[in-house]
């Protein structure tokens, strides 16, 4: 039987997970109100004369660019906070079944800042993409 103070140990260790759970999802939210506006903006331009002059078939390049590398931020960062979600599970088990599952957690963490740099980068090149709408 496990003992509070174990388990006040381990809600300790699964607080700081809990925090990223919460930053990514943040990010999550960010990045899917910049989908929704590309989507937004991509219907606005197809519901327009049927003849499209070519900076609005630029735009719908641009935005169909930038849709492919914000949904993939998104992927990346929600497999992140999956394995987040699944590393505070595998704390709490790891208790539980009282077995060593650190090399397996510190894999989980591992993974899950692997993924989350990779969405950023996403995310940071459909911010750069953004930028070739404005004429300078």
């Amino acid at each position: 039987m496990i003992e509070f103070s174990e388990v006040a140990t381990v809600i300790e260790l699964a607080v700081a997970p809990a925090f990223l759970l919460t930053g990514i999802g943040a990010i999550l939210a960010v990045m899917a109100t910049r989908l929704s506006r590309i989507v937004d903006r991509y219907r606005i331009l197809n519901e327009g004369p049927k003849k499209l002059n070519m900076e609005h078939k630029k735009e719908i390049e641009y935005l169909i660019k930038r849709s492919k590398w914000t949904h993939w931020a998104i992927a990346l960062t929600t497999v992140s906070a999956l394995f987040v979600c699944v590393l505070i599970a595998m704390i709490f088990i790891a208790t539980e079944v009282s077995f060593n599952f650190d090399q397996l957690i510190t894999i989980l963490f591992i993974l899950a800042m692997a993924f989350l740099v990779l969405g950023l980068l996403s995310f940071l090149r459909e911010v750069d993409l953004s930028k070739g709408v404005i004429k300078f």
